[in-house]
């Protein structure tokens, strides 16, 4: 059984992954500033069919020698902004990202060249949805050039770059998943990420549905349960596996426009909706869709939902009161 610390384990990615690893049979704790409820513990352990460990804590003072001891995975899914805040505050984002992961990479550097030589691995999510900036290439590949037009990317495409300098110095097993845009059950409505989770929550309430630009705008959307199996299947793999190449974009390899997006959500409401357009915005890239065959190769996965699927997915999820956490891929 392989030991899994979940860095940000209460987000929206984090207690997905934890749940599909329990469910495999591995060993989860869970390490967030949140203090989970009791409902929260319920509906995990219930998802994961086992008990999972929880830890309240912040990246900034952790005691990473007590976390690493009894841990063979570390995932860092603890990330404070989203590109609106990070361009908002650059430094905010730089001290509380960039220097938090510093940290932890210091404390795995030690331990993997002290007297013990304990080798771990490290699951980072990026960001393929911004470290690529405007694409040369449809869909991109992971050996496109960082071209990242916001703070947030540049600060994930930073830790990137730490990442190949920690693996270079002490041969740390570093992956990173380059993720695409997220959506389910579960997702918060109100955090100004994730166009296909805010424009149902928006749809279901009756509220209006804004556009920034003309809705051409073609982005890569993944349901939140492939995503949880892609980074747990990232997490999972042998060395020999992951290869030369440890960056891995995940997502659904397909594209859709904001337009597809309103048109999808009608279709399974089956009724027209309320959406005013607005100016474009100048860091909106106009296509940002992933080549996901390195993943598929060499992780031995695949997304299962399209799209619709996914929509469809998270509509009865919400109307069964599972706002939490999204069922899991069955």
């Amino acid at each position: 059984m392989t030991r899994h610390l979940i860095l940000g384990g209460l987000g929206f990615i984090g207690r997905h992954v934890a749940v599909r690893l329990a469910a495999k049979g591995e060993d989860v704790t869970i390490f967030d500033q949140m203090v989970p409820t009791e409902d929260m513990v319920r509906q995990i352990e219930a998802d994961a069919g086992r008990p999972v460990d929880f830890l309240q804590g912040d990246m900034a003072n952790a005691d990473w020698t007590a976390l690493l001891a009894a841990v063979d995975v570390v995932h860092h899914y603890a990330w404070s902004t989203i590109p609106q805040t990070a361009n908002e505050d650059p430094i905010g984002d730089l001290d509380a990202n960039v220097r938090n992961t510093l940290r932890l990479l210091e404390a795995m550097r030690i331990d993997a060249m002290g007297e013990a030589s304990v080798k771990r691995r490290l699951v980072f999510a990026s960001s393929g949805g911004t470290v690529y900036g405007r694409l040369q290439k449809t869909p991109v590949p992971e050996s496109h050039p960082f071209a990242p037009i916001t703070a947030y990317g540049v600060s994930k495409v930073a830790v990137e770059l730490y990442l190949g300098f920690y693996r270079s110095i002490a041969g740390l097993d570093c992956r990173i998943a380059r993720i695409s845009n997220p959506f389910g059950a579960g997702q918060s409505p109100t955090r100004l990420q994730g166009a296909a989770s805010a424009f149902l929550f928006k749809a279901l309430a009756g509220e209006r549905i804004d556009i920034w630009g003309d809705g051409s705008v073609v982005r890569d959307f993944i349901h939140v349960s492939d995503l949880a199996e892609g980074l747990s299947s990232i997490a999972l793999a042998s060395q020999e596996d992951i290869g030369p190449r440890p960056a891995f974009n995940i997502g659904s390899g397909v594209g859709i426009s904001l337009s597809g997006i309103v048109a999808t959500i009608a279709e399974h409401l089956g009724r027209e909706l309320d959406v005013r357009y607005h100016p474009a915005r100048p860091f909106d890239v106009a296509v940002s869709v992933l080549d996901i065959a390195h993943a598929r190769e060499r992780c031995h996965w695949s997304p299962q939902l399209t799209f619709s699927e996914g929509c469809d997915r998270m509509i009865r999820d919400l109307k069964s009161g599972r706002t939490w956490l999204s069922t899991p891929l069955g």
